[in-house]
């Protein structure tokens, strides 16, 4: 099995939230069963060069915000490092790029990542299942168009952009990858128990791996799973629809037809699991052992992966824990490695000297002295 290091107490330093109801959450986690267990399989990152893509690809599917108009994406190569988005309707704009520093929002009753750089138009909504793919891929620098602020659906999850990158093929670009964990083990707790949890990789085993756990009052229920990222985990997991209640759904179709935005979603039955109290109103799929992990996959992959993506020091290694949490927690935590300069470059064997980080102009909430004393 995949060496994780644990720390004396799980949760680490509580950097938002109450100590006290993060350990009982933590209680509430620890007697869920482990539905799937992969952290057997081998998952260690190595020395590599940056990767572009090869050509140009594209993508096309209904509207999230405007189902009845079609939306494109296009992945574009890139030798410029990181993940940018380009909205070709406002070709006066800088592209956006893919980074903690500049997310606007969390969203409201449609839960999602936004993404905004200079004038308030320039955004770019749901950006989350487009993002992920960052840690999926080996896939360094890319620049992301759309004709819109509004991303395509697809009917299984982000599979079609995972096709269309798969087919793109990559190139080297100059330069080599830097990778970053966090300095000690840390949380951010949120309301209903929920939280989120880094804890640093291994030395000497650099990896990415995940404990993540769901729990809903509907037919969802509770779903653990355990994994370390590889391709075929990700690629697994980037199936996953994501999913809402009956009772989300009820308040769409009628007093929601109020706001322009639910008025025109472009959800159906089709591209969003929906589940009811006791039943699930459309078939589930990725099932294991009979149960369906869907929820839980599209959790870890397509929103966990996400807010990790939004660190660009370099790609994220160590172990992950979640519990209930969501965009806004993972938004928050990000914000907060930052805030109190709480990443470091990790080594890997036979790469050069990493620099350390320039953490000069960073502005501090809180001192970590005043954390430990919470």
């Amino acid at each position: 099995m995949n060496e994780v290091l644990v720390p004396d107490r799980p949760e680490g330093l509580v950097l938002e939230g109450q100590a006290d109801a993060v350990r009982r959450a933590y209680e509430r986690f620890e007697a869920i069963p482990v539905d799937c267990d992969l952290m057997d399989e081998a998952a260690l990152v190595t020395e590599r060069p940056q990767y572009t893509i090869a050509h140009e690809v594209s993508a096309t599917g209904p509207g999230t915000f405007l189902g009845k108009a079609q939306r494109r994406v296009t992945f574009k190569p890139i030798d410029q490092p990181g993940w940018w988005f380009n909205r070709a309707d406002h070709g006066e704009y800088l592209p956006v790029g893919v980074s903690v520093l500049n997310v606007w929002t969390t969203g409201g009753v449609v839960s999602n990542i936004v993404l905004r750089s200079g004038p308030p138009s320039n955004y770019i909504r749901m950006v989350e299942h487009i993002v992920a793919l960052r840690l999926g891929f080996d896939i360094d620098n890319l620049l992301i168009e759309m004709d819109s602020g509004d991303p395509p659906l697809f009917e299984r999850g982000s599979m079609e952009l995972v096709e269309a990158l798969e087919q793109a093929g990559k190139r080297v670009v100059p330069g080599a990858v830097d990778y970053v964990t966090v300095k000690e083990t840390v949380t951010v707790g949120g309301p209903n128990g929920s939280f989120l949890t880094l804890v640093p990789a291994v030395p000497g085993r650099p990896m990415l791996t995940v404990d993540c756990a769901v729990d809903f009052k509907t037919a969802i229920g509770c779903q653990r799973i355990r994994f370390p990222l590889n391709n075929k985990n990700f690629r697994h997991g980037a199936s996953a629809r994501t999913n809402s209640s009956a009772g989300k759904k009820l308040y769409c179709q009628t007093i929601g037809k109020l706001f322009a935005d639910i008025r025109n979603l472009g959800y159906s039955d089709k591209n969003v699991l929906i589940a009811g109290r006791r039943r699930y109103l459309n078939a589930p799929a990725l099932l294991h052992a009979g149960k369906s992990l869907e929820a839980v996959w599209h959790r870890a992959v397509l929103d966990l992966f996400a807010a990790l993506a939004l660190i660009d020091r370099g790609r994220f290694v160590g172990h992950v824990i979640s519990y209930k949490a969501g965009h806004t927690l993972d938004v928050n935590m990000i914000r907060m490695l930052y805030q109190l300069d709480l990443l470091e470059p990790v080594s890997i064997v036979g790469s050069r000297p990493l620099p350390a980080f320039d953490s000069s102009a960073a502005t501090y909430s809180h001192s970590r002295e005043q954390l430990a004393a919470r």
